[in-house]
């Protein structure tokens, strides 16, 4: 395997392990809401033309399910995710689904996708380009691999702008999801890292300038559940 930046190869440790627990978490801490996000992202990708989709940062599979049940078409999906035990989990979860042969897994790193230049039709990703040791270099490296006329969708966690909520979601990212998080995985780290990651990430202007940067136009920006997540969609 290639060298992993430190970023993420601290990253990749503590995913591999709360890869059992993943899912379940994400439920718990969110308030099932993730569900919710996830089904408003697919529906980006359910009408676009063509069939081959990168589904990057792809975790347990979450998206490349959504992806599966939605599409009424055979749209194939390559889901890559530089955790192994998260993409086991996600074999696992996908075993009786309907349409488990159009997804292939890959265990690799989303700054260097194993791929030729513009391949997809699309790429979704949530929850992962927070991971990347270069946020820049992850957004580069999904232009390059999309093919012209492609869209990207990017569903990630933010902050709330709104004066009231702010402070009440701060406190519970910051002192609550750590401990919740940290007493039923046992390993608080990863939560740690969570809400750390989740506070220092771009605000809104500056996120879509680095989306432009990386060569994306007719960029879309829009706030879900009070602003904790975010939904960003590009085209190449």
């Amino acid at each position: 395997m290639c060298s992993i930046p430190n970023k993420a190869r601290f990253v990749r440790d503590k995913f591999w392990a709360i890869s059992s627990r993943y899912d379940l978490l994400n439920s718990l801490l969110s308030f099932g809401v993730d569900r919710y996000w996830r089904k408003i992202a697919i529906r980006e990708l359910v009408s676009i033309q063509g069939d081959y989709i990168l589904d990057l940062c792809a975790g347990t599979l979450p998206l490349s399910i959504e992806l599966i049940k939605k599409d009424k078409g055979n749209k194939k999906i390559m889901a890559l995710d530089f955790c192994l035990p998260m993409l086991l989990t996600g074999r696992y979860r996908v075993c009786s689904l309907p349409g488990k042969d159009r997804i292939k897994l890959i265990c690799g790193d989303g700054q260097q996708i194993p791929v030729r230049d513009a391949c997809f039709h699309g790429i979704m990703v949530a929850f992962g380009v927070r991971n990347f040791s270069s946020t820049l270099k992850g957004l580069k490296e999904m232009y390059r691999v999309l093919k012209p006329g492609g869209k990207v969708v990017i569903l990630e966690f933010s902050r709330p702008t709104n004066p009231f909520f702010k402070p009440i979601y701060m406190f519970y990212l910051n002192k609550i999801l750590p401990f919740v998080g940290g007493l039923i995985s046992g390993h608080r780290e990863a939560y740690d890292y969570l809400s750390q990651s989740i506070g220092s990430f771009y605000r809104q202007h500056e996120w879509i300038s680095l989306i432009r940067e990386a060569g994306f136009i007719n960029i879309t920006y829009r706030e879900m559940t009070l602003g904790i997540v975010t939904l960003c969609t590009a085209i190449k």
